[in-house]
C-alpha cells in the first residue's frame, strides 16, 4: 500500500499562508486607522466617539488590539527587531489577539446601536472599523498551525485546537545582558501598570466590557506566543528584582489618580487580597475547607473598632495603630486555635460545614451583642461606627498630603499602608510555604494518610495553618475597620453582592490558583474589581458570576495562575495530534505551557 506523504500544515480557512499573513497585516493596520475615524455622530455615548485623529474609549481598545495583532504578525513574519515577541507560537497568538480585536470593535459598535437606538446612529468610520476587524480575524484563521498536523484533520473542533496551540519555547538568539534582563523586567511591570490603571479609571459600562474582552483574549496571546514563559524565566531568575518592581508599581498607582474613587477600590482590592493569602494557607497549603473565613476578618475588624477611640466602643479604649493591629491579629488567632482545636479532627465535607456553622455563629452573635439581648459590646446591628482615622507619628490618614511634591488622597494613604501590609503578608507566606511546615502541609493535602504514616503531627499541623490563617485574617480586618470606619454583622456574611464574604474568598483563592503566591492576589483584584466596575448588572452579577465560575471549572479547572502541580494533574501537555500523525520529538519535550520556568518537562 503507498502511504501519502505528510500535507503541509493548513489552517482554517482554505488560503494560502502567504495570502493568509498579508491579509491579516493589513487588516490590522486597516483596523488601526479606522480608530482616527468618529464611529457615531453624538456626544451621548460613552467616551464621545465623533472627533477625528483623536481616538477615545472603545476607539483606544481597539486600536491596542489592532497593534498588537499587526506586530505578533510581523513577528511570526520573520521581520527583524520583531522575532522576540513570539519566542513559541506564531498561529496562535495571532488569532487570538484578532479575535480579541475583533470582539472589543464588534462589542462597541453593537453597544452603540442598543443605546443610541439603531444602526443608523453609526458613522462610516465604524462600519469600516467592524469590516476591516473581520478581515483580520479571517485572515488570522488562514493562517498554517504551528504543529504539523499530517492528515488533514477530519473534525474542525480538532482543527481550531491544533491553530490555538503554541509550539516549544526557542532559545533567545542573542541572551540579554544582566541589565538588560532587570530593564525588561521594568519595562514589563510598567505596561502591566498602566494597563491597569487604564481598566480601573474606564468608565463604568461599555467601555469596561470592551476592555474586560480585549484583555480576556490579548493575555493568552501573549502566552501562547512565549513572551510571558520569558518573562516568567527572568523573574524567577531576578526574583528580588521582580518583586520590588511589583511592589513599586503598586506603590504609584495613587499618583496616577486624581480623586479617591478609584484610590479607594484600589485599597480594598488589597485588603481582600491579603484576605484571600491567609485563606490560601488554610486551603492551598494545607487542604482545609473552610466555609467561615470571613468571620476571622470580622473578629480583627471588631477587636480594633473597639480599641481604636470610637466613641460607640464599650471598652473606651484608644490604643495606638500599632497595638491595635496586634490585638485585631491576636484576637483572630485566638479565635482560630479555639474553633479549630475541637473541629480539625474533622474531614472534608464535615469540616466545611463547621466552619460555615462557626461564621454564621460569629454574625449572629454580633447581632446579639447589643444590650438588649445579651451584653452591650457590638451595639448589635448598628456596629461600631466613627472609627477614628488612623495617626501615625503625626501622619494623619484623613487628610491629603504632598510625598515629593505629588498629591496624596487621603484614600491613597490608606491604599499605601495596605502595600506595606500586603508586603508583610506575602514574606509570610513564602517563608511559610518554603520551610518544613509547609512541605508538610502540602503532604497533608496531597494524602493525610501518608503524611501520618511517614511521622508528620497531622492535627498540629492543621491547627498551626488554621491559626496562621487566622491572624494574617485579623491583621487586614484591623486596617479594614478604619478604612471603612465602622464594623457591623451584615460586612461578614457567608454570601452576598459585594466582597468581602466567605464566598468570594474561598473563589478568590480557586480562581487564581491554590498555593501559589500570586493566584490569590489574581483573583481577590478581579473579583472585586470587576463587581465594583459593574455595578449597572445590579440584580444579574451573581449570576454572571456563577456562569463564570462554571465556565473556568470546565476549561481551566486549576486556575489562572496554577502550579505545575495542578497543571499536570488537569492537563495533557502533549498538544493534539491527527490520527496516523508521526510524532514530533521536538513538539513532545514541549516546554511549560504557562512558561513558570521555562524548563522541558516530562508527562506526568
Amino acid at each position: 500500500m503507498t502511504t501519502l506523504p505528510n500535507a503541509a500544515p493548513r489552517g482554517l480557512l482554505p488560503l494560502p499562508a502567504r495570502t493568509a499573513r498579508l491579509t491579516t497585516a493589513t487588516g490590522a493596520l486597516a483596523t488601526a486607522a479606522t480608530t482616527g475615524l468618529p464611529w457615531t455622530w453624538t456626544h451621548d455615548f460613552p467616551g464621545d466617539l465623533t472627533y477625528y485623529g483623536s481616538p477615545a474609549g472603545l476607539q483606544l481598545v481597539t486600536l491596542t488590539g489592532a497593534l498588537l495583532t499587526l506586530l505578533l504578525a510581523a513577528s511570526a513574519h520573520g521581520l527583524p527587531g520583531l522575532r522576540w515577541l513570539t519566542p513559541a507560537g506564531r498561529t496562535a497568538p495571532v488569532l487570538l489577539a484578532a479575535l480579541g480585536t475583533f470582539a472589543a470593535t464588534a462589542f462597541a459598535l453593537t453597544a452603540i446601536a442598543v443605546q443610541l437606538g439603531g444602526l443608523v446612529n453609526l458613522e462610516p468610520g465604524g462600519y469600516l472599523a467592524g469590516a476591516t476587524a473581520l478581515v483580520t480575524l479571517l485572515g488570522a484563521l488562514a493562517l498554517p498551525p504551528d504543529h504539523p498536523t499530517g492528515p488533514p484533520l477530519a473534525s474542525l473542533r480538532h482543527r481550531l485546537t491544533a491553530a490555538l496551540t503554541p509550539g516549544p519555547l526557542r532559545p533567545p538568539e542573542r541572551p540579554l545582558p544582566a541589565w538588560g534582563e532587570h530593564l525588561a523586567l521594568a519595562g514589563a511591570t510598567a505596561t502591566a501598570l498602566l494597563a491597569f490603571t487604564y481598566g480601573i479609571d474606564t468608565d463604568d459600562g461599555a467601555p469596561f466590557i470592551g476592555y474586560l474582552l480585549l484583555v480576556a483574549l490579548a493575555v493568552p496571546a501573549l502566552h501562547r506566543a512565549g513572551l510571558l514563559a520569558r518573562l516568567t524565566a527572568l523573574a524567577h531568575r531576578h526574583r528580588g528584582t521582580a518583586l520590588g518592581a511589583a511592589f513599586l508599581a503598586a506603590a504609584l498607582f495613587p499618583f496616577t489618580q486624581d480623586t479617591d474613587q478609584y484610590t479607594l477600590i484600589g485599597a480594598n482590592i488589597l485588603i481582600f487580597a491579603t484576605v484571600a493569602l491567609g485563606l490560601n494557607v488554610v486551603v492551598g497549603l494545607a487542604g482545609l475547607l473552610d466555609l467561615g473565613y470571613v468571620a476571622f476578618l470580622g473578629v480583627g475588624a471588631y477587636a480594633a473598632a473597639l480599641v481604636s477611640g470610637s466613641p460607640e466602643s464599650a471598652l473606651g479604649l484608644h490604643f495606638p495603630f500599632w497595638a491595635a493591629l496586634l490585638t485585631g491579629a491576636a484576637a483572630s488567632l485566638v479565635f482560630g486555635v479555639l474553633i479549630g482545636a475541637p473541629t480539625l479532627r474533622l474531614r472534608g465535607d464535615y469540616l466545611a460545614i463547621v466552619t460555615l456553622g462557626f461564621g454564621e455563629i460569629f454574625r449572629i452573635a454580633m447581632l446579639n451583642l447589643n444590650g438588649t439581648t445579651g451584653p452591650d459590646i457590638t451595639n448589635g446591628a448598628m456596629g461600631i461606627p466613627n472609627i477614628p482615622n488612623l495617626e501615625i507619628l503625626g501622619f494623619n490618614f484623613g487628610e491629603p498630603h504632598h510625598l515629593l511634591g505629588l498629591p496624596l488622597a487621603p484614600y491613597g494613604n490608606y491604599y499605601l499602608l495596605m502595600i506595606l501590609v500586603t508586603a508583610f503578608v506575602v514574606l509570610v507566606f513564602r517563608r511559610a510555604a518554603a520551610s518544613r511546615i509547609g512541605r508538610a502541609w502540602i503532604a497533608i493535602r496531597e494524602d493525610e494518610t501518608a503524611a501520618v504514616a511517614m511521622g508528620i503531627n497531622s492535627f498540629r499541623l492543621r491547627l498551626l495553618a488554621f491559626a496562621l490563617g487566622a491572624a494574617l485574617a485579623g491583621l487586614a480586618g484591623t486596617v479594614h475597620a478604619h478604612v471603612v470606619t465602622t464594623a457591623t454583622p451584615e460586612q461578614f456574611q457567608f454570601a452576598g453582592p459585594q466582597p468581602p464574604n466567605s464566598a468570594f474568598l474561598l473563589a478568590a483563592v480557586i480562581l487564581g490558583g491554590m498555593g501559589t503566591l500570586s493566584g490569590p492576589l489574581v483573583g481577590a483584584a478581579l473579583l472585586f474589581l470587576i463587581p465594583a466596575k459593574l455595578d449597572f448588572l445590579q440584580d444579574y452579577q451573581l449570576l454572571l458570576f456563577g456562569i463564570a465560575l462554571v465556565l473556568l471549572m470546565r476549561y481551566r479547572p486549576e486556575g489562572l495562575v496554577p502550579d505545575r502541580r495542578k497543571r499536570l494533574e488537569f492537563h495533557d501537555t502533549d498538544p493534539p495530534r491527527a490520527t496516523g500523525a508521526p510524532r514530533d520529538a521536538a513538539r513532545d519535550g514541549l516546554t511549560d505551557p504557562t512558561g513558570t520556568l521555562g524548563t522541558p518537562q516530562a508527562k506526568a
